[in-house]
């Protein structure tokens, strides 16, 4: 007879998101030691518990993970917003000195403390709709000790709520006003300062790669440094132009390559090679009226896991809704129903390097668990703007 269990969720419909599809399991159970599943599977064979949940037929599904967002900042872009409703671009804004840097004053002059105040909202949103995961980047302080500041109060918002946090240093989000005309200044302080010091406080670093942002040479210097630090590297590539960003990626083994409206059959057959995950983040596509799509159907062609996220932040895609970013990924990228689920909960956990920990129901992983409120499944992208969460569990191995 198998262990018995602390907690047991039986009368269920699970989804597991194992295999190549929703891992459906009707009449299902889930058991969880020590905030750890042991089991996932047919009810009929579940061990007993010393509590029992009966889920009531509702359906189960790994906790939801978000990979990609920059909820720690200070400020806001509405002006911005408006000034783009009057026509200004977003390449435009930025180089008139708004965008990123207009997000980078304000965040240098708030406290780790104003920070995390103002973040914890945007984490409540995500949280009530099921995510146990979630990305925080930095990237809008660009000096060593604002990017510092900013990974500490992302880490500070894992304390404060019962949510696992992966840090990102995004210290190659743009040029700093005092190091302007001199990018490859900046990017020295970031491999040389930044990144050494980044190292207990971050889990990945990422750079813009981009006509606004950072060349494939700079980029490829941070990720070169990154790596040599043992971090492991993302990358925002191909959202605006096509620089080969997602192929550079590739090469240094990044864990994703994020946006790539504009990748290229190069860069997919790269990610494919090297297991990199291809992040599409529909808030942006959408707040900034883009009309180019990712090459969805050349990514599932060539096999490369398909995450989507929220990539919320203050002036590209203020959104703190994963519920809505899946149906954004099914309506103006094509996903299905499966491949959105997907998007949210396994290949979101591979784009964080987090696939031995969550992501899945199933034995060994966090018991990282969200309860619906749902007949069918393709209620949780379809819906909008509703949140059929009936439990979130979040149990961090």
């Amino acid at each position: 007879m198998a262990t018995p269990a602390d907690k047991l969720w039986r009368n269920a419909r699970l989804a597991t998101m194992t295999g190549d599809g929703l891992g459906i399991v009707e009449r299902g159970a889930v058991a969880a030691t020590g905030g750890t599943i042991t089991y996932a599977g047919p009810d009929s064979d579940a061990p007993d518990a010393a509590e029992i949940v009966d889920c009531e037929g509702r359906w189960i599904t790994p906790g939801l993970i978000d990979c990609h967002t920059h909820l720690v900042h200070a400020g806001n872009r509405a002006k911005e917003f408006e000034a783009r409703l009057d026509g200004a671009t977003y390449e435009e804004i930025a180089r008139a000195g708004g965008g990123i840097l207009s997000t980078v004053t304000a965040t240098r002059a708030a406290s780790e403390a104003d920070l995390v105040a103002a973040a914890l909202p945007r984490l409540d949103q995500l949280i009530s709709e099921g995510v146990t995961s979630v990305e925080i980047k930095s990237g809008y302080g660009l000096t060593l000790d604002d990017e510092l500041k900013m990974l500490r109060a992302a880490r500070r918002l894992g304390e404060v709520r019962n949510v696992r946090v992966r840090t990102t240093l995004l210290a190659a989000h743009a040029v700093p006003p005092e190091y302007k005309g001199d990018a490859d200044g900046y990017v020295d302080l970031v491999c040389e300062q930044i990144i050494p010091a980044a190292v207990g406080h971050a889990d990945a670093v990422d750079a813009f790669c981009e006509g606004i942002g950072f060349t494939p040479e700079q980029t490829d210097r941070v990720l070169t440094a990154a790596v040599a630090h043992g971090l492991p590297v993302k990358l925002h590539a191909e959202q605006l132009s096509n620089l080969h960003g997602a192929a550079l990626a590739a090469r240094h083994r990044a864990l994703s390559a994020d946006h790539l409206e504009h990748l290229d059959q190069a860069g997919i057959a790269a990610m494919a090679a090297s297991g990199t995950v291809a992040t599409l983040l529909p808030g942006a596509f959408y707040f900034t009226r883009e009309e180019r799509r990712p090459p969805v159907q050349a990514l599932r062609d060539a096999g490369v896991p398909i995450a989507l996220a929220t990539d919320c932040n203050p002036g590209t895609s203020p959104m703190a809704s994963i519920l809505l970013a899946a149906n954004m990924g099914a309506t103006f990228f094509r996903l299905t129903v499966a491949e959105c689920l997907r998007g949210i909960t396994v290949n979101g956990a591979r784009a964080l390097g987090l696939q031995q920990q969550t992501g899945t129901l199933e034995p060994g992983k966090a018991a990282d668990l969200a309860i619906w409120n749902v007949t069918d499944l393709a209620e949780l992208v379809y819906r909008i703007g509703a949140n059929p969460l009936h439990t979130r569990v979040f149990a961090s191995i």
